[in-house]
């Protein structure tokens, strides 16, 4: 990337204030102070750098609903878009809220890749495919580094899997590891240019990567030419010496942590060179720099973009990330989306998450939005009144969760004296404090004792069960009767995630009435964590409504959809499927799901089934219905998108971005679980389509694939080995959007290599009649392969068919070149 007269002034201002710094002061500078920040360091005019969570919104450094955050929809909504410049005006918008709230650098976009399906943070991954990764993260961060907040590319590397992160050695040769792991972040450095990386828990061959030198320093640095700053993931880092000589530049959380005294130790004794310092000094310096929080260093962005709307963006998000991969003719040529509205008909909407939506995935992706809608919500206010009814029919989950709908609750922070320290509100009946995220007047010397109080006012009468979760002693109380008291012991977890979002634990049940208030209670005994390197509280005031009989609730299901001109059921994952710290064990929907569809499917041919998962799961029933769309974690406005494209408003606009198996049988990898510490790769470069097609596996629904509400015709086709062009025609009666998708296949191949893979990809839109044409460039790396004996890529020669397709299983027009 060329250097500016800016760049020139901030890389000046840079070299001034770090020949400034004492040896104490610069390794204070490379460890946080804090759970989200660097120290400031006024004599050089530099202020505290501010770090936060995540992709899909900016949580800030507090664990609150007090200063909400707009929810987008899940990466791999974001990623069925395939559209990066959509991706980069969702970057502008978090950049906007990172601004807000007082934020310098995002600790997003997370490119690994779906290795497998299984993966526990697969909905926080964009794709399977390295070139589709590359771009929709390019596109998310030249976004937000247009707002003048910085980035940090995650997780790099080899992280792609939950369990035994913080140790798994993911073992990877290096054809795989060039070719498809490394090479979203490759495309991402040389094209969006990241401000920040952050490396991962795991090891890669037997190496830390917060110790990888030679991935970092090698490849990182002086290969692609990364100038940004390497940031550790939150206590990944172990080593004082190899972090610093592998190209670590911080290390989060602090104080206590391997830099700061340590490494001003290390230097002094002569096992660290102080270069090595004032290398990851610089490289701090220049993010503050870039970021304008360094004195007299002109910020990369002067002057902000023009303010977005997020209510309306994400709304707009969830529209274009939608897929729709089944829409059957229900009556004559009518297809059953877009729905009918003419007077008079209804609709019956069913299910627990049509009610109560999963918006976004768990863990530290977590935001909280000022508002949600949810499907129920988003159909009542868009058809006419009395025109929705709507029915539980099954509930995905049949464990408590943290206290939720009906709630209002906060937390009393009490010494031991019983005197209160502090007051804070509470989101949920989830307790997520890390750092010095504590209620003002709190603190972790002297606070004794919490309690989560509130009122509850029930939806439902019946039976209510309580409950907690996380670990220490609790006292908990309904309509002021103590109900029970007890301690929670370690069990064998080995992620704190697991631990904190594993098995909840019920404790007592309650009879109370539908719309009377209750007065509830949970006294949390605070344990001594001085010793600890990170201090943190984390447990859970949980809540199950009544539990009636699935058979009856799918009858009364039924009943509704058998009135009802259409049924929409909308099927869902829960948190204790899909979340950071573990991964899944199949693909199965929990609970009576898939037997609610087929029971409603049976009775009403017009039924729709919305599967509201960030990730893969089976749809055994999927060729009994009419429709299918999927939603993953539609973010905050998910219910009116829903509305939007259901009833014709809006187009759904998602392609896959992962291919979608028939069943977990099918899936080709699976392997997510370590054997004796190590993961091995050993399906090398097949993964996701390229796995299915050289095993010769139908999925469900191919890589690529995706409806619109219109049809096209692909007319013609010409291919140079720089780019392709394409001409189409909306044939439909609609306007519409395609994707026209741009994959290789070697005639004769004299190198093992995929028998297909994506090259270039473009979104097109037109009128009804209207034709268009599109240039898809084609790059160089398409045609190259990483040479692992002479150590760099090759370009193979020979025969190539290019492919101007659909979707990966939908090829329209065909063209041969000849390199």
């Amino acid at each position: 990337m060329a250097v500016t007269d800016a760049d020139q002034v901030r890389n000046d201002v840079v070299e001034a204030a770090l020949g400034k710094l004492d040896l104490d002061t610069k390794a204070r500078l490379l460890a946080g102070q804090d759970m989200w920040s660097l120290p400031a360091v006024p004599e050089i005019g530099l202020s505290s750098l501010v770090f936060s969570d995540g992709p899909i919104g900016v949580r800030g450094v507090r664990w609150t609903a007090d200063d909400p955050s707009v929810a987008l929809p899940s990466p791999t909504a974001l990623a069925a878009a395939w559209d990066p410049a959509l991706a980069r005006r969702a970057g502008r918008l978090l950049a906007q809220e990172a601004r807000r709230k007082g934020v310098h650098v995002l600790l997003a976009p997370t490119v690994n890749l779906h290795r497998s399906p299984l993966g526990g943070r697969h909905f926080e991954c964009y794709s399977e495919d390295p070139y589709l990764t590359g771009a929709v993260g390019s596109g998310y961060v030249n976004g937000v580094q247009e707002g003048g907040v910085g980035t940090t590319v995650k997780h790099f590397v080899g992280n792609d899997a939950e369990t035994d992160r913080f140790t798994v050695d993911s073992v990877i040769a290096p054809r795989p590891l060039r070719e498809l792991y490394l090479a979203p972040f490759e495309a991402i450095v040389a094209n969006a240019h990241p401000w920040g990386i952050m490396t991962a828990y795991n090891r890669v061959n037997g190496v830390y990567m917060s110790e990888n030198a030679h991935l970092v320093n090698e490849v990182l640095r002086a290969e692609w030419g990364f100038d940004g700053c390497n940031v550790s993931d939150w206590m990944a880092a172990r080593s004082t010496t190899g972090d610093i000589l592998g190209g670590l530049d911080v290390v989060m959380p602090g104080p206590a942590c391997v830099y700061g005294a340590p490494l001003a130790d290390a230097v002094r004794s002569g096992e660290v060179p102080e270069a090595a310092v004032d290398e990851a000094v610089r490289n701090v310096l220049r993010l503050a720099a870039r970021v304008g929080i360094l004195e007299g260093a002109p910020a990369v962005v002067g002057e902000v973009p023009a303010p977005v709307d997020g209510q309306a963006l994400a709304r707009e998000l969830a529209a274009r990330g939608f897929v729709l991969v089944r829409n059957e003719a229900v009556s004559g040529t009518e297809r059953a989306l877009p729905l009918d509205t003419a007077a008079g008909r209804t609709v019956a909407v069913i299910g627990a998450a049509a009610r109560d939506a999963r918006v976004l995935g768990g863990g530290s992706a977590t935001v909280f939005p000022e508002r949600i809608v949810s499907p129920l919500d988003g159909l009542t206010a868009a058809l006419p009144e009395g025109a929705v009814r709507f029915a539980v029919g099954a509930d995905p989950s049949e464990e408590l969760t943290p206290a939720d709908k009906g709630f209002e609750l906060r937390a009393i922070c009490r010494d031991a004296s019983g005197a209160v320290l502090g007051t804070g509100s509470l989101p949920t009946g989830q307790v997520q404090w890390i750092g010095d995220d504590l209620p003002e007047g709190a603190a972790y010397g002297t606070m004794a004792s919490i309690e989560v109080v509130g009122t509850f006012v029930p939806r439902e009468s019946g039976e209510h069960a309580f409950g907690t979760r996380g670990l220490g002693a609790f006292g908990l109380a309904v309509g002021g009767e103590v109900r029970w008291e007890g301690v929670q012991r370690m069990g064998n977890e080995a992620d704190p995630f697991e631990a904190f979002f594993g098995a909840p634990s019920e404790r007592t049940r309650v009879t109370l009435t539908e719309g009377e208030a209750v007065e509830v209670s949970l006294t949390y005994q605070v344990p001594d964590v001085s010793a600890l390197p990170l201090k943190a509280i984390m447990f859970s005031f949980l809540h199950l409504g009544p539990q009636r009989s699935a058979d009856e609730l799918i009858a009364e299901a039924v009943e509704a959809a058998r009135a009802a001109d259409t049924a929409v059921v909308v099927v869902a994952t829960t948190e204790r499927v899909e979340s950071e710290g573990f991964d899944r064990v199949d693909l199965a929907l929990p609970g009576r799901q898939d037997d609610l569809v087929r029971a409603v499917a049976a009775v009403n041919p017009n039924t729709v089934v919305i599967v509201n998962a960030g990730s893969p799961v089976e749809l055994p029933w999927r060729e009994e219905v009419a429709a299918v769309l999927l939603t993953w974690f539609p973010g905050q406005e998910g219910g009116a998108a829903l509305a939007d494209v259901l009833l014709g408003d809006a187009e759904p606009g998602g392609r896959l971005p992962t291919t979608w198996p028939a069943r977990f049988a099918d899936a080709p990898v699976t392997e997510v679980v370590p054997t004796e510490g190590r993961l091995e790769y050993g399906e090398g470069l097949f993964i996701g389509y390229r796995a299915y097609e050289r095993e010769g596996i139908a999925p469900a629904y191919p890589f690529g694939h995706g409806l619109g509400y219109t049809d096209w015709a692909y007319e013609s086709l010409e291919a140079t080995p720089e780019a392709v062009r394409v001409r189409l025609t909306n044939t439909g009666a609609r306007p519409g959007r395609e994707t026209v998708q741009v994959y290789l296949a070697p005639t004769a191949d004299t190198v093992e290599r995929p028998a297909s893979w994506l090259a270039g990809f473009a979104s097109v839109a037109a009128g009804p009649g209207e034709s268009v044409e599109v240039e898809i460039p084609l790059p160089g790396r398409a045609f190259e392969i990483w040479d692992e004996d002479a150590r760099a890529w090759q370009r193979i020669g020979g025969g190539y068919e290019v492919r101007a397709s659909h979707s990966h299983g939908d090829t329209r027009l065909t063209a041969t070149l000849d390199l």
